[in-house]
């Protein structure tokens, strides 16, 4: 006889409780659209910047600054407030139907069926396994999330000298981890011409943490028996090799999505991104499953992320009420030097994207970007921006370059070159 598992049925169901899971649950609990049910593995929802223990989070969402934890805090406790259960410790591990997901929790095993289901698993940094970088496999080697957390969350010792892996947002984050937990960040290392944050970002983490960048660089191997000892560096351009003494390494950046949710359902990813392949209201390829935060465009900040869960709130409550069946569209496809784009379905009827923005990554420096829109041969759009293209973060454009696109036509192509060549 087949034991048969207790089933829950909430309305909503929504997996992850970050930024956008989160902001997701309180703007559809707070519109009175049904029961709402948010999930999380971690011991405590929030996400990432619940071990971000810096400020900077809260401004696009929220108006104001406010520390990661801070920030998490007020996301969870807003989500609770509206009405939404939050379910902690508790694991996603397979689908049972189109529906319904098996559960592991304290509790036990368990099913939930929902009538919608947002997926907002979030992103994370290839480990340096995924990078594939050889040498010794010695103890002082972490990406900046585990950093964070052992810092942090459990308030253990790091060591004392550390390079840092990349030259982003996020690793500028790694840096002031280092120093509060009383590690010097010797150097970072970066592949491209000049440093991927931005360039206020690069002035002060030079002159207050005085970080200095390696740039056109690679790290070749990682040596040390027991404790991490040192790590050799390549110049991409002369080839020549140095070894920089250090018993830390922080791979920062290099972002994959947390996707295995959605391809365990057959969900169509995007061959890019990695993360689920949606149209500008964030659907996936399985009706009545949606997709929001930075497992779509990993990775943006977590206001940007937290936007995303306002976005796919309304699409939600519009599934619920059985409005707007979507009609055929057009895919997005971004041509080099941009490596993604998100949203990647532009649909008539569909409302505008997130904030009205198309999401992009670049993999070269643009300075001053002009992008094209064509679509069957056809320029659609020139548009110069006033901000650069740059790697190691997203690329924002105005939707509004796509008014003119044939939603009958074929494949839109979106790319951009220097307005100054």
């Amino acid at each position: 006889m087949t034991h048969q598992l207790p089933l829950i049925e909430p309305d909503v169901l929504i997996i992850g409780g970050g930024p956008a899971g989160l902001t997701a649950a309180a703007e559809i609990a707070d519109r009175g659209a049904g029961r709402v049910l948010v999930v999380d593995r971690e011991k405590q929802a929030g996400g990432i910047p619940r071990h971000s223990d810096h400020t900077g989070y809260g401004l696009r969402d929220l108006r104001r600054v406010m520390t990661g934890p801070a920030y998490a805090r007020h996301l969870a406790d807003r989500a609770a407030r509206s009405g939404a259960e939050i379910r902690t410790s508790t694991m996603v591990t397979d689908w049972s139907d189109q529906h319904t997901v098996d559960v592991t929790s304290p509790e036990g095993r368990y099913q939930i069926r929902a009538r919608a289901i947002v997926l907002a698993t979030g992103a994370r940094e290839r480990p340096r396994t995924a990078r594939r970088i050889p040498g010794d496999r010695p103890h002082g080697v972490y990406t900046t999330g585990q950093l964070q957390n052992l810092v942090h969350l459990h308030h253990q010792p790091v060591g004392k000298r550390a390079v840092i892996v990349g030259a982003e947002l996020v690793s500028w984050s790694a840096a002031m981890t280092l120093r509060e937990a009383g590690c010097t960040p010797a150097l970072m290392i970066s592949k491209y011409p000049k440093a991927e944050s931005y360039g206020a970002f690069n002035a002060a983490g030079r002159t207050i943490l005085r970080v200095p960048v390696a740039t056109r660089s690679r790290v070749t191997q990682v040596m040390g028996k027991g404790r991490c000892e040192a790590v050799e560096i390549e110049n991409l351009d002369t080839g020549k090799r140095r070894t920089v003494e250090c018993d830390t390494v922080v791979f920062s950046g290099d972002w994959i999505p947390d996707h295995e949710l959605a391809r365990s359902a057959g969900i169509t990813l995007d061959e890019r991104t990695l993360g689920p392949l949606t149209d500008t209201a964030l659907r996936t390829s399985r009706p009545g499953v949606f997709a929001a935060g930075n497992m779509l465009h990993p990775v943006d900040t977590a206001d940007v992320a937290a936007l995303d869960g306002k976005h796919v709130a309304q699409q939600v409550i519009n599934h619920l009420d059985g409005r707007h069946e979507p009609a055929e569209g057009v895919r997005l496809i971004a041509d080099a030097p941009f490596r993604w784009i998100a949203p990647q379905i532009l649909r008539p009827g569909d409302p505008a994207p997130a904030r009205d923005r198309l999401l992009l990554w670049t993999d070269e420096f643009v300075r001053f970007p002009k992008v094209t829109v064509r679509q069957d041969g056809r320029i659609v759009a020139r548009r110069t921006l006033a901000w650069p293209a740059a790697p190691g973060r997203v690329f924002r454009i105005p939707s509004s370059v796509l008014d003119g696109i044939s939603y009958t036509g074929g494949p839109v192509h979106i790319t951009t070159y220097n307005s100054r060549e």
